[in-house]
Order: C-alpha cells, then structure tokens, then sequence
C-alpha cells in the first residue's frame, strides 16, 4: 500500500510539473490588454478596449476574450484549442470578423498562427509574434468582415 502511495504522489507531482513546464514554454500564457494608440485596425473602427486571458489547458490553450467594441458593442468570446490545426469552437459575441470555429498550430517558439471561421468559410488569418522579452505580442491579421469588407489589422498587446 506504501508503494502505491509513493508511486501514485511521483505520478501526480511529474503532471504538475509537466504542466508548469508547458505554461512557461508557450509566451501566449497570461493577461493581455489591447494597446489600442499602437494598433492598426483597417476599415476600422478599433475596439475601444479588450484585454484576453489565457490559460494552459493539455496541449493547448484556454482563451476567454472581453472588451469594448469599436461601434460600442460588447466584446465577450472565448474557446479552448490545441494547437493541432484543427478546428474548435468559439462560443460569445465579438469574435475575430464574427468567427464561430479556430484552428491554431504553433509555427515557432515566439509564433502562433490561426484561423477563423464561420460557418466552415475561412474569415480570418491570424500570426501572433510574442517579443523575446515575452511583455508584448504583435497580432497580424487579414480576413473579411461580416458586411463582407477586406480586412487588415495589426493588434498591439501588452502583457498585464
């Protein structure tokens, strides 16, 4: 019973610190608010405000997305996704050009890429750049927005 309870504590203590490990190699991890002053939004309007946070989940990553709308409206998404390339929900209200699906795959120890979907038709094309220093990332995206204009944003984040 001793052995048991020793194996079963190694086992428990090894995930624990498998699970840190992964958190501190993925620069997504945290709290992140919009720069709105160094941000580019094309046709525009920028969000007035939107902070996201992410949380290490398996392979992958929690995000939970809340703000304000350039129009006023309320920005409030979130989804759980590995980084498989394959694509997982996001349920809420302000998703990148009103995007129901993501798929994420990390290209790079600092690169994310992703894409948006809504009713299985790509809506945006997304690469997050986090800087060596892990307190800022860069997020490029192109698409089309719901009213069916190009769009070509460039996001700043600032790490909280």
């Amino acid at each position: 019973m001793k052995r048991l309870f020793v194996f079963a504590t190694v086992i428990a203590l090894t995930l624990a610190v498998s699970g840190l490990l992964l958190a501190q190699s993925n620069p997504s991890i945290g709290t992140w608010k919009l720069n709105v002053a160094k941000s580019k939004y094309s046709p525009g309007p920028p969000p007035k405000s939107q902070t996201g946070i992410y949380e290490a989940v398996g392979n992958g990553v929690k995000v939970s997305v809340e703000g304000v709308a350039g129009d006023g409206s309320k920005i409030a998404y979130s989804y759980t996704a590995n980084y498989d390339g394959k694509d997982y929900p996001v349920t809420g209200t302000g998703a990148p050009n009103g995007a129901d699906t993501v798929a994420m795959k990390r290209v790079g120890a600092n690169t994310i890429d992703a894409t948006f979907k809504k009713a299985g038709k790509l809506v945006s094309t997304n690469r997050a750049v986090y800087s060596q220093d892990g307190k800022s990332r860069t997020i490029t995206s192109k698409g089309t927005n719901v009213s069916g204009q190009p769009t070509n944003n460039v996001s700043v984040y600032e790490k909280q």
